[in-house]
């Protein structure tokens, strides 16, 4: 894409200003009126509106765009996918990346009722459930909906299996999805790939971890409206841009 080109080259530009260089180019744009487009003549079209054109995370429009992302993640790491493994909620996830390779599949629920689940814990306070217990865990877009994230991840790294893995993704750029009094659960936390690291460092100590963001401005403001990934083209939603994360994903290998 030109576009994406033209993005890489002004970053590398930047590269090369100290920061005295950049503000002082900063403050002549501005004086001046350099800014391109122009100050004032960026047309917004239908995305000028104060409410999304979807409220849906763009479902009822197709597929949402952080899903796009999360299968992405989780297809570059299938491999991982393996043994015993388990999932929140239901095992979509393991059915769809773990082939055959998956020996015991388990579902995690928060709550008895789940007519699926194999196991019901808090994972912020789970004893119950064995140390070493999984090859694989599939942590998909939960941990901003634990207030006591901490705890749930000193309990991830518990049950992790040594030379396991867990697959983590979490909501960078994103609308509020729960709430309190609306829904059977809050949404806590938004965090950043840096975020995500540091945690890993703290409480994964020594085991393998890489992050991995996805998303760009133009990813990040289409899902913030609601648009679907059939309304944008495959080579705008792939364009990686670190300043604008939709969806961070990290895999964190127990030693």
């Amino acid at each position: 894409m030109a576009e994406a080109h033209s993005a890489t080259l002004a970053e590398r530009l930047r590269s090369l200003l100290t920061p005295r260089q950049r503000a002082w180019i900063g403050s002549v744009r501005r004086k001046y009126g350099l800014q391109w487009p122009r100050r004032g003549s960026v047309s917004f079209g239908d995305l000028r509106r104060v409410t999304p054109v979807s409220a849906a995370f763009g479902m009822d429009r197709g597929k949402a765009i952080d899903r796009f992302y999360i299968e992405a993640f989780l297809r570059a790491n299938a491999d991982c996918i393996a043994g015993r493994a388990l999932e929140l909620g239901d095992p979509w996830y393991i059915d769809m990346f773990g082939g055959g390779k998956v020996t015991r599949a388990d579902v995690l629920h928060v709550v008895a009722g789940n007519p699926i689940a194999t196991i019901v814990a808090d994972l912020t306070d789970a004893p119950h459930i064995p140390d070493n217990s999984f090859d694989c865990i599939i942590f998909t877009q939960s941990i901003q909906m634990i207030y006591d994230f901490r705890a749930a991840l000193t309990t991830l790294r518990r049950i992790l299996k040594p030379g396991g893995t867990l697959l983590l993704t979490t909501a960078g750029i994103a609308k509020v999805g729960r709430r309190l009094g609306r829904d059977d659960w809050g949404e806590y936390w938004h965090l950043t790939g840096q975020a995500v690291e540091a945690l890993a460092q703290e409480f994964f100590p020594g085991d393998a971890c890489a992050i991995t963001s996805y998303g760009n401005v133009l990813a990040a403001t289409a899902f913030l409206q609601g648009l679907a990934v059939e309304e944008l083209e495959t080579a705008e939603l792939e364009y990686s841009d670190p300043d604008f994360e939709v969806i961070v994903g990290a895999r964190i290998t127990k030693r």
